[in-house]
Formats: C-alpha cells, sequence, structure tokens
C-alpha cells in the first residue's frame, strides 16, 4: 500500500511558495522529478482540464492520476523535456501542496483584494476551483439548454423516477410458549458453553505464565551457580 505523508507548514502572509515536509517511500525517491516552473504549468493546467473527473462520486483517483502523469510526460516530451519522466504519486503529492498554497492565498484575497496575491498559479486555480455550486450548476444548465435533455428537463417531459415503497414484512406468527422456552434454554447452553471456553483460556494463559516463570527462576539459579564457579 503507498503511504504518503505531507506535511504543509503554514507561514504568514506567504504567497508563492509551498512550504512542504514530505516522506514517501524510499524506493522511489531513487529518480525525483523536479518540478520545474514548465513542468509546473503542465500539470496545473492538466489537473484543471480533468477537475470535473476527479469531481465524480465515484471514481478512481488513481487511474486519473495515471492519465495525469502521461499527459504531463507527453507535454514535456514535445518541450524536448526527456531526462526523467513524473510519475502518478508524484503529481498527486504536488498538487495537494499546490491546492493548500492555493487556499492560504484564496483566503488572503478576501481579506485584502486579489490585487495582494502575486502567485503566478493562483488566477488559473482561482477561475476553476474558486466557483460556488451555484456558478457550476447554472453553466451545467447553460451546456444542457439546446440539447434533448435540457429541454426535456425545462418543458419536463421527462418520467419522474419515484422511491420504490418498502416491502411490507410478512406478519411473524406467534410462538408458543414451549418453543420460546426452548429457544431461551438454547440461549443459555451458548452462554454457558462460552462461558467455560474463556474460563479454559484463561487457565492456559496462568499455565503458560507460571511455566515461564519457573523457566526464569530455573535458568536464572543456573546462571548465579555458573558464576559462584568462576568465583572460585
Amino acid at each position: 500500500m503507498e503511504v504518503i505523508e505531507t506535511i504543509v507548514i503554514q507561514s504568514t502572509e506567504v504567497e508563492g511558495k509551498e512550504t512542504v515536509v514530505s516522506s514517501v517511500d524510499t524506493d522511489k525517491t531513487k529518480a525525483e522529478f523536479i518540478w520545474t516552473l514548465q513542468a509546473t504549468w503542465h500539470l496545473v493546467n492538466t489537473r484543471l482540464e480533468m477537475d470535473q473527473a476527479f469531481d465524480q462520486p465515484v471514481c478512481k483517483k488513481k487511474k486519473l492520476w495515471e492519465m495525469v502523469a502521461e499527459k504531463v510526460n507527453a507535454k514535456l516530451r514535445e518541450s524536448e523535456v526527456t531526462d526523467v519522466t513524473v510519475k502518478a504519486y508524484e503529481c498527486d503529492l504536488k498538487w495537494r501542496n499546490m491546492l493548500a498554497t492555493y487556499r492560504k492565498n484564496s483566503e488572503r484575497a478576501k481579506r485584502l483584494g486579489a490585487a495582494s496575491v502575486h502567485w503566478e498559479f493562483f488566477k488559473a486555480m482561482h477561475e476553476v476551483l474558486g466557483k460556488s455550486r451555484e456558478e457550476i450548476e447554472a453553466q451545467r444548465r447553460a451546456k444542457l439548454s439546446g440539447t434533448r435533455v435540457g429541454k426535456a428537463i425545462a418543458n419536463k417531459r421527462f418520467t419522474p423516477i419515484l422511491p420504490t415503497p418498502p416491502a411490507t414484512a410478512a406478519p411473524c406468527s406467534a410462538r408458543p410458549p414451549q418453543d420460546v422456552l426452548q429457544l431461551y434454554m438454547e440461549l443459555q447452553e451458548r452462554k454457558m458453553n462460552m462461558w467455560a471456553q474463556q474460563k479454559a483460556l484463561e487457565e492456559r494463559k496462568i499455565e503458560a505464565i507460571n511455566n515461564l516463570a519457573q523457566a526464569i527462576t530455573s535458568l536464572a539459579q543456573k546462571n548465579s551457580t555458573l558464576m559462584s564457579k568462576d568465583g572460585q
């Protein structure tokens, strides 16, 4: 299982750098990828283009990050940068660090205005990540407005999906007193068996502890005997 631990150190009024201490499996850091400004821009643009795919409630993030890494590597090859290829987990880790920096600068923009933020990636990320749910829903409706689905929704010419009514449970027949008594006796017998098993287990534990204590005492006696002989 891949374990990635990331600690983002907060600093006041710092805009343009992510101060990160990361710990990754040692076997994956042998050929560490260096994030240049060009590679970082490729990551930002690719990840923002796939933001809707990442927002799906059911999606395999690992597969998506592998696609991001492939696209970033393809863009780097087009730029004749082929020394080291970036891996999916490196893209994921870098994006997490950039998200932390983006959120910090977003709070600064709310307090002091957007002009106070000079981080080069903020504008591109804020255009996608800074949208409210209302804006996203309005854009979705605008895209569907010219389609058949959008027209059907607007005209309400669709069949609503009604919730399935709960199945009525069949009335259970009352058990005769004899069956109830039998069930009670079976439950009591099970409890007695469980208690007996637990008692036997505790006795075994005590016996094992006593045997261990005897072995330690015997070993200590042998050691003291040997030491006394060596002293003579």
